[in-house]
Order: C-alpha cells, then sequence, then structure tokens
C-alpha cells in the first residue's frame, strides 16, 4: 500500500519497448533529424536512470515508528450528527506542530480499521469525509463508522503514525441526568465566570461549522437547572442573559446561573443540512477583585511532627490555591533537601496529592510525603512544601521530632499476660471465694479469745426434739468441737440446775461469741424452750452483744411467726442445710459456716486444743494462787502481836482491794462502813472472801473435768452420759442433761476409783485429778488456819488524839 502511495506521490511512469522500435525506426527515415531524436534518446535515458535512482529511495524507505493507540480515550460521536477525529500528534505543539510539519515536507494521511476487519484501509475524502488541517470530519456519522482511526505523519527521512477509537452512538446510548436535556457524545466543556462579572459564551466547534457551511451556522440554545432539573431554550426571562447572534452574553454572572448549557449548531454543506450539539459547564468563581495569591494551610508555623525511627511516616501538606482565569494550572509538592520527589529517585520516598474541596474554583489540595523506614539520618533532611500558582509562590519547611519508640511487642505481651491472669483470678475467686476469704481471715484475721473474756464461741439453740437434736448433737456440735477445733454452749449440757431459767440463759448467751440458731417448723413453736431462746437472742443483738447465725435446717419459709422474719434480717448469715449435701466438710454449708463464725487457724486441731486447755495447767494455776494465799496468812501470823489500830487498818485496806462477786456478796462501800464500825467483823469479812476464791477454783476443775469426761465418752463408746450421769445423780431427768459433779465431794475415794476406771489408766488424766484434789485440800487448809488466827480477840481501836 505504502508503495502505491509512494509511486502516486512521484508520478513515475515506465517506457514502453514500442516507443524505442518507433524511435528507431524514425532514426532511419530522417538522417537530417538526427540532433533531435539524440536528444530523444538522451531524455530516455534520463528516465531511465531516475527510474533507478527511485526504485533505489524506495528501497530505503524510513521505518514509521508506531506510538500505538492513543491514551486520551475514544471519541464519541452520535450517529446522525456532524463529527471530527484530531490527529493525536499534535496534542503537544512543543513535538509537533501542524504548520511546522507542512513547512518540513510532512504530509499527513488517514487509514481506518473498521470492527469485524483485519486490514487497514485508506480514507478517501469524499462528500462525507473531508480533512481540515488535523482533524477528520464525518458529516454525518454513520453506525458502521465505529473502528479505529490511524493519522501518519510522514517524510523521505522519518515516518509516525498513532491510532484513536472512534465510537458512534445511538441517541439512546447517551447517558443524560434528565430526560429534557439534549443527546450529546462529546464530554462537557468547562468555563469559568467571575461572580458579579460578565462574558460571552461561545458554542465550541462553531469556528469550524462556519469554514465548512455555504452560508451563516445558527445556533440554538438550552439551559439545565441542576437544582431544580428543569431545562429551559432561550430565552431564559432574564435580563442578565441574552444571546447576541451565536454568543450567549453574560452581563451579571449569579450563583443561581451556574449548570449545564447546551448549543445546537446547524449549517449546510453541498446542498445538505447537517448539525451537532455541544454541553458547557458553566461555573462561578471568585472575582479578580479577591486575593488570588496560593496559602498553606497545614503545617503551621509552630506545626511539629513527631516521627518514630524504622517505621513508615506521612507528612501532610495543605494549601488553598485560587482559580485562575487566563491560566489555571497550579500544584503543591514537597521538596527533600532542595529536590522534588521525582528528582530525587529514591524509592523510599513518595508523594500522593489529592483535592480536599472546591470553592468556586479555588481549590483545596492536599499532598501526602510517604517515608518508609524512617532513620535518625533523615531528621538532618530538609522537608518542605510548597503551593504555587500564577499570582504567587509560598513555601513552608517541616519541622520533625523523633518520638522515643515504645517496646509495643513486649507492652502488648505484658498486658494480654495480665489480662490473662486477671480472668484465671477473676474464674478462680468466683469459684473459691469462699475458700479464699477463710484463707485470708485465717492470715490476717484477729483472733476474739485475746480481745474479750467470753468462754464459749457459739451457742446452740434448737428445737427439742428427737430430729433437732440428732443434727444438733451428732453433726453440728461433732464438726465444730473435733475438727474446726470451736468451744460450743448446748444449755442442756453446759448448764447448772436451779436458778432463775431465764437468767441462766441469758447468761450462758452472753458468755458466747456467736448466737446460732437451727430453724424448723417446731422451733418457734408456742410456749417451747426455742422460741424463750431466740427472743433473748434478739434482745441481744439489738444490743450489739452477740451477732447472730441462721442454720436453716428444715424450711420454715411457710411459718407466720414475726420472729421467723426478724432472725432472717438480724442474722449476719443465713446457711441452709441440703442433706447429704452439705455433709463433706469442704460443702458450702460449712464453709459458709466458718465464715460467719470466729476466726481460727487453718492448722488448729485436736491435739492443739486439748494442749492449749489442759488440766494440768488449771491445776497449776491453782496451787499458785493457794501458795500465794498462804504466804499472806503466815505474814499475817507474824504481825498478830501489833496493835489492833494497825490490824484493823490492814484488814480494812485488804477489804477494799477486794471486788464484789456474785449476787450474795457485800456490797464494797457496806463493807468498809461496817468494817470501821467493827473491828471483831474483820475476820468474818476475810473468811467470806476466801471462801468466794475458793468457790470459783472449783467451778473451773468442775468444767475441766465435765469436758474430760466427754471427751472420754466419745472415744469410748461403751460409756454415755446418761450413764455418767446416773452413777453421780440417781434422780431420773426427763432430759439427757448432764449434771455437775460436786465440787466437795472431790475428795472422796470412790469418786477418784471411778475417775480412774472411765479414763482406763490414763496417766495424764490421774495427775490432773490428784492436782486437783491437792489444790483443794491446800485451800481449805489454809483457810481454816486463817480463819483462826483472824477470830482471836483483838484489842479495840484507840481513839486519834486529834
Amino acid at each position: 500500500m505504502l508503495h502505491r502511495v509512494s509511486a502516486l506521490e512521484h508520478n513515475i511512469v515506465p517506457v514502453s519497448p514500442e516507443g524505442r522500435e518507433c524511435t528507431s525506426i524514425r532514426l532511419q527515415q530522417s538522417p537530417s533529424d538526427l540532433q533531435l531524436m539524440a536528444s530523444f534518446i538522451l531524455l530516455f535515458l534520463l528516465a531511465v536512470v531516475g527510474g533507478a535512482v527511485s526504485q533505489s529511495n524506495d528501497s530505503t524507505e524510513p521505518m514509521c515508528y508506531d506510538w500505538g493507540e492513543s491514551s486520551e480515550g475514544a471519541v464519541s460521536v452520535l450517529h446522525g450528527e456532524a463529527g471530527s477525529v484530531s490527529c493525536p500528534l499534535f496534542s503537544h505543539p512543543s513535538v509537533y506542530n501542524y504548520t511546522s510539519a507542512q513547512s518540513a515536507g510532512h504530509n499527513l494521511f488517514w487509514y481506518r480499521l473498521l470492527d469485524g476487519h483485519d486490514l487497514e484501509q485508506p480514507i478517501t475524502y469524499s462528500l462525507r469525509f473531508s480533512r481540515d488541517r488535523e482533524r477528520l470530519w464525518l458529516q454525518p456519522a454513520a453506525a458502521n463508522d465505529t473502528g479505529q482511526y490511524i493519522c501518519m505523519l510522514r517524510n523521505k527521512s522519518s515516518c509516525s503514525k498513532i491510532a484513536m477509537r472512534l465510537k458512534v452512538l445511538r441517541p439512546d446510548e447517551v447517558v443524560r441526568s434528565t430526560s429534557c436535556e439534549p443527546p450529546v457524545a462529546t464530554a462537557a466543556t468547562q468555563e469559568w465566570i467571575g461572580l458579579q462579572e460578565g462574558k460571552t459564551l461561545n458554542c465550541p466547534d462553531l469556528q469550524y461549522a462556519v469554514k465548512m457551511s455555504q452560508n451563516e451556522p445558527t445556533v440554538s440554545w438550552y439551559y439545565v437547572n441542576p437544582d431544580k432539573s428543569e431545562c429551559s431554550q432561550y430565552p431564559f426571562w432574564d435580563k442578565d442573559r441574552e444571546q447576541r447572534g451565536t454568543s450567549l452574553q453574560f452581563y451579571t454572572m449569579l450563583i443561581p446561573y451556574q449548570g449545564l448549557y447546551f448549543c445546537t449548531v446547524r449549517y449546510q454543506r453541498r446542498g445538505r443540512m447537517l448539525h451537532f450539539t455541544r454541553s458547557i459547564k458553566v461555573s462561578g468563581i471568585y472575582p479578580e477583585t479577591v486575593s488570588k495569591v496560593p496559602t498553606i494551610l497545614y503545617p503551621t508555623e509552630h506545626k511539629i511532627f513527631s516521627v518514630r525511627s524504622n517505621s513508615d511516616e506521612r507528612l501532610t501538606c495543605r494549601g488553598l490555591l485560587p482559580l485562575i482565569l487566563h491560566n489555571s494550572s497550579r500544584k503543591i509538592w514537597w521538596t527533600v533537601d532542595g529536590k522534588t520527589v521525582v528528582e530525587l529517585n529514591n524509592h523510599r520516598f513518595s508523594q500522593k496529592n489529592s483535592i480536599v474541596k472546591e470553592d468556586f474554583g479555588d481549590l483545596t489540595m492536599e499532598s501526602v510525603l510517604v517515608i518508609e523506614d524512617f532513620q535518625s539520618e533523615d531528621l538532618k533532611r530538609e522537608f518542605n512544601c510548597s503551593v504555587w500558582n500564577e499570582q504567587g509562590f509560598l513555601t513552608r519547611r517541616a519541622k520533625l521530632k523523633e518520638d522515643v519508640s515504645l517496646p509495643t511487642v513486649e507492652l502488648g505481651c505484658g498486658l494480654g499476660v495480665t489480662l490473662v491472669l486477671m480472668l484465671l483470678l477473676f474464674v478462680v475467686y468466683h469459684v473459691f471465694w469462699l475458700e479464699l476469704l477463710l484463707l485470708y481471715r485465717s492470715w490476717f484475721g484477729t483472733d476474739e479469745r485475746h480481745t474479750d473474756d467470753k468462754e464459749f464461741d457459739v451457742y446452740i439453740s434448737y428445737a427439742r426434739n428427737s430430729e433437732e437434736e440428732q443434727f444438733v448433737l451428732s453433726t453440728l456440735r461433732s464438726v465444730l468441737e473435733n475438727v474446726l477445733g470451736y468451744s460450743v454452749c448446748i444449755f442442756d449440757r453446759d448448764s447448772l440446775p436451779g436458778g432463775n431459767l431465764s437468767e441462766s440463759i441469758l447468761h450462758s448467751m452472753k458468755r458466747s461469741r456467736r448466737l446460732l440458731f437451727v430453724l424448723s417448723p417446731d422451733f418457734l413453736a408456742e410456749k417451747s424452750f426455742s422460741l424463750l431462746e431466740c427472743r433473748l437472742g434478739l434482745h441481744l443483738q439489738h444490743g450489739h452483744q452477740a451477732p447472730i447465725i441462721a442454720v436453716v435446717h428444715r424450711s420454715v419459709s411457710k411459718l407466720p411467726c414475726v420472729e421467723v422474719a426478724q432472725l432472717r434480717q438480724a442474722s449476719i448469715c443465713t446457711v441452709t442445710w441440703r442433706g447429704s449435701q452439705s455433709e463433706p466438710q469442704r460443702s458450702r454449708f460449712w464453709l459458709r459456716l466458718r465464715l460467719a463464725l470466729p476466726v481460727r487457724p487453718l492448722a488448729l486441731g485436736r491435739r492443739l486444743i486439748d494442749s492449749t486447755s489442759s488440766h494440768s495447767d488449771l491445776a497449776a494455776l491453782a496451787l499458785q494462787r493457794a501458795q500465794r494465799i498462804r504466804n499472806q496468812n503466815r505474814r499475817g501470823n507474824s504481825k498478830s502481836s501489833h496493835t489492833s489500830r494497825r490490824t484493823s487498818a490492814n484488814q480494812s485496806h485488804r477489804d477494799s482491794k477486794t471486788p464484789p462477786r456474785g449476787r450474795g456478796s457485800v456490797r464494797r462501800e457496806e463493807g468498809l462502813q461496817h468494817s470501821r464500825q467493827c473491828s471483831g467483823c474483820t475476820g468474818f469479812m476475810s473468811q467470806v472472801e476466801d471462801r468466794q476464791v475458793e468457790l470459783r477454783v472449783q467451778t473451773e476443775m468442775q468444767q475441766v473435768l465435765c469436758d474430760r469426761t466427754d471427751t472420754v465418752s466419745e472415744t469410748d463408746p461403751t460409756l454415755s452420759p446418761n450413764h455418767a450421769h446416773k452413777t453421780h445423780n440417781p434422780t431420773p431427768s426427763p432430759k439427757p442433761t448432764h449434771k455437775r459433779i460436786n465440787p466437795a465431794s472431790s475428795s472422796d475415794p470412790a469418786l477418784s476409783r471411778r475417775h480412774q476406771e472411765l479414763h482406763g489408766g490414763n496417766s495424764i488424766h490421774q495427775q490432773e485429778v490428784v492436782s486437783y484434789r491437792t489444790s483443794v485440800e491446800i485451800i481449805s487448809m489454809e483457810k481454816r488456819e486463817g480463819l483462826k488466827l483472824k477470830m482471836l480477840p483483838t484489842s479495840p481501836p484507840k481513839e486519834n488524839p486529834v
């Protein structure tokens, strides 16, 4: 194809052989014309040489450089309208200029490769196809014109070609914002008009229609309001916009006038009416009176970027770039040590630009400088952000500060481990919170035995029936005393017979640190013993003398008694006995009960209890007390020869130191007054005091013997409390209570033999009993001797001469 074009361009015509034969004939026939024929032959030889030269030139044609397909995208033309294709080689006038190319001998040729075809075809200019400089016009375009169009620019020494795609659309294939606007295949052009300013609007490509038209083209204008989605054809019914000829004149630009304007050009060419439609987007901008100098919004002058070593950092620059009408180019960029990112040519540095906001043509642009793997040496670099437009240039340096990098991995691992441990501790506490509280109390709790003078740890009150007695005596008492090491007070077992019942119960409760009530339907029966204990316990609890613990042995929720609600409200802990589930010592019943009882060390066992409260210790105390009393009596005998005044004074002084004991004791004030009036009664007062000391010691020893008897009964099942009771008290009792041993008969040999039989040869207990009898006999002997000395007649006191 190119060879044909070259042959046509140089107009090479071969000479036929007949011409040569004719020439030779003419030379023979006309010898007179020899000079003419010689010149003809010379011309023939020159033509042959010229053809050979042309053939050698064709064989050395330059290679045509192919730019491929244009990156500007496809050109769209509406079916039935006039459209054009511009050669992309002239898109950069600095590289290719049509006027310069014509001066250099370049010619422009058009080819096309239609869809469905494999060979390029040269375009033959006709009524429908025409060329205007670098443009190829289709007047009008048809649907089968869709394909690839190639423009070639060449001369004898160079050749370049580039392709672009043309797409012919039907009217229904055009995307329109509203149904009333006309279909347009080409993209809308942008026009800026200053607010409160004027401008003349011309339809695009109108100048080409003027060249190709046989008469003056006509233009119709349309306006589409983007807010109301309305299409209006001129006239627009306002005085600020007016069509003058083919142009649209804006006298005063207002914000409501912004939107899309459509212009339809109609012209006649070679007897055919042609038309095309173009769209213009009109936008208002700030007038020229407003400053158009660019500014940097971020970073400010005092902004300091915090960076970390060995991490990716981002430096953000944001600037305001106003629009200049005659030169709309504007840009924002970063420089590193005075070089742009492209000039720096370092893969660690990259730049990303974006438009943040558009306000009447003024752009707020943002440029982000990404620094990969930031190093400490980068702190010494100079990072500058710059903005530029036609009106000015501004740059600002970014200040960097290195942050101390925290060990994020270590902190994360530590936090994770901490959270796991906290979760584990929460689960452990949720499951074993009772055990943990008991463990804490055993380590850091205060033993109440060292802070008060109470004798028992817990007082148990229950209904007097077989089921409740079985639970209290066999379960509660056994575990509390034998396993947990608490001292338990059961009134039927630990009280002396006789006296006022209410006072005895109240006295026993006051001697206990906790009051434990075993609740059951029979517990609050009318006129029952347990009801009396309940009311007395509530009385003590209101006075803050003893906390109450409620143990629900059988359900009492349906009882209408007021005391049930009062007990539940006043108790510090309410635990429910659930039969076999509560029997194990690790059950929640015993754990909650231990939590409400006084503090006891976890290692406290039966052996420790026995060692800390043995009879030998009490016997030793009794012997020390008897020895002290005997020494006092001896000192009294040595001073019996002194005068009666001094004896009376010493006796009165000793009486004044003796505190009153019991309900039957003589009051301190009355005893002092009586001793001053009657010195003969001084001995009697001393005898009463010593007798009270002896009774107190005997009562303590009696309690110890009773506890030991219970211990032997538990170890030996053949011995029961009832059997021991019958031995000492033959009178039957309606309740299985334990009677106290009479201390006066403790020196009886039969009683001593009975204790030896009960203890089965226990040598330790025998020594305790012997020590007890010895101490009691010594006390009795000393008291009798002291009484005899004190009852001797004394001389009356002499009156004070003063």
